[in-house]
């Protein structure tokens, strides 16, 4: 991440305002390079990541159906499930025009990656269009698997599939696919992804709750722990955070989960990540 915050900043610079400048492929350079730059700016909780992204949308938008779907799919699909951003009344509108528009354009990959967001953003919310946000993302798989996609969003549909059968009940199944998942992340360096599919079944493991099963999350938990960093890299910190604490109190360990909740709870907050802030605040 920190050499993508250079590299992306590097393209700001040369751009110098001009969202055409070195349009030879991707209509709008500038938009790709801000939105990175708030990615990056996200992992190392540095502010200014939030305007990056709206910034990147905005300038987006004026430009290519690619480039709108490439800026829409690098805003949400990384900090929604990572925490940072809500699945909330911006991300329904921005993922909604980007897919309408790639409907129209006739272009299968901006529709694909349209198709991911706005799946993404739906199976996030609370509410029947959570439906809809999976038969999206279904789409999307079977598009990869057939190879007409990238194959590294399989991994990124299975966690929510896997999300789903823990919301459902069938922990059995949650933790059989999240498990494979983890494993695949972890071989491929799925930086954005690794630690909420270690939460996914970290946090399965503790609803089944068998003696094996703590020890697994305990192990998922150090697994997370000790992947290497840039220095600042907080999208592990925070998940960790969280974790430690839900295992804390699944041993009975009142005094210590309520200092991961509180620690958890400022985090959250000092980085701005809502969908962490929601999380630290149902966390009695």
């Amino acid at each position: 991440m920190a050499e993508l915050l250079r590299l992306a900043q590097r393209v700001i610079d040369v751009a110098n305002g001009d969202p055409t400048t070195g349009n030879l492929i991707l209509g709008s350079p500038l938009a790709f390079a801000t939105t990175y730059r708030g990615a990056a700016r996200c992992c190392l909780g540095i502010p200014g990541w939030k305007h990056d992204f709206a910034q990147g949308v905005a300038m987006a938008r004026a430009a290519d159906p690619i480039s709108l779907a490439g800026v829409i799919y690098y805003t949400y699909v990384p900090a929604i499930p990572s925490g940072a951003l809500l699945p909330d009344a911006t991300a329904l509108c921005d993922t909604a025009d980007a897919l309408a528009i790639a409907e129209r354009s006739a272009d299968e990959i901006a529709l694909h990656v349209t198709q991911t967001a706005r799946g993404i953003t739906l199976a996030h919310r609370n509410d029947p269009e959570r439906e809809a946000g999976f038969a999206l993302l279904a789409q999307v798989r079977d598009a990869a698997v057939q190879q007409r996609f990238a194959l590294l969003i399989v991994p990124v549909v299975d966690i929510h599939l896997a999300e789903q059968k823990a919301r459902s009940g069938d922990l059995d199944g949650a933790i059989g696919l999240a498990r494979a998942v983890v494993e695949d992340l972890f071989d491929s360096g799925g930086a954005f992804s690794s630690a909420p599919a270690t939460a996914v079944l970290v946090e399965s493991l503790l609803r089944r709750g068998g003696d094996k099963d703590v020890l697994d999350a305990q192990a998922a938990i150090d697994r997370l722990a000790a992947v290497p960093t840039d220095a600042g890299f907080v999208l592990h910190e925070i998940w960790l955070l969280r974790l430690r604490a839900l295992l804390a109190r699944s041993r009975g360990d009142e005094a210590g989960y309520r200092d991961y909740r509180d620690r958890y709870r400022k985090f959250a907050t000092e980085l701005g990540f809502e969908g962490h802030i929601a999380l630290a605040e149902a966390m009695t």
